[in-house]
């Protein structure tokens, strides 16, 4: 299914890497997930996402801006960015994209140690990664099924609808 099949009226949670294929303009899936965040500043769905996700975008944002501007592979870019903290404070695009996510009508859920848990169990029962389980936590305790995602794994649990942007 992709971000067209979402229902109107839909409560939706965004993941990252919508977020991120949207600030880099992304040129397969940017326009898509722009569309999507502009149909919930239209009010067509609810869009939320929680801390950990908008963390884990500005997070990437950096280490996209830091590759880029410094022409250095992407691959290990966050450990040499540890090593150089003054290549760090050079860096603006992560914050120009929580600025602009700002005006997004996004419902930004808080992230609580149960659900850290939860997430641990999830983990387990579905083959997730950490922040992957802990989207399903989240969106669980929320009664959320919805998810804006390109990433598959998420089709291993059954209580998660995912729409890719294509």
């Amino acid at each position: 299914m992709t971000f067209d099949d979402l229902p109107a009226g839909a409560s939706v949670f965004i993941d990252a890497n919508c977020l991120v294929y949207e600030a880099t303009a992304d040129p397969t899936y940017g326009p898509a997930c722009r569309r999507l965040l502009e149909r919930i500043e239209n009010k067509e769905f609810t869009g939320f996402t929680s801390a950990h996700v908008v963390a884990e975008m500005v997070h990437r944002l950096m280490t996209i801006e830091a590759a880029s501007l410094l022409s250095r592979p992407l691959a290990g870019m966050a450990n040499w960015l540890r090593q150089h903290p003054g290549e760090v404070q050079r860096l603006s695009r992560h914050r120009q994209a929580i600025d602009g996510l700002a005006a997004v009508p996004l419902i930004v859920l808080p992230i609580a140690g149960t659900q850290v848990s939860r997430a641990a169990d999830l983990s387990i029962q579905h083959g997730l990664l950490t922040n992957d389980a802990l989207i399903v936590a989240v969106m669980g305790e929320n009664g959320l099924s919805h998810l804006a995602s390109l990433d598959a794994d998420f089709d291993r649990v059954p209580a998660i609808n995912r729409y890719a942007p294509v």
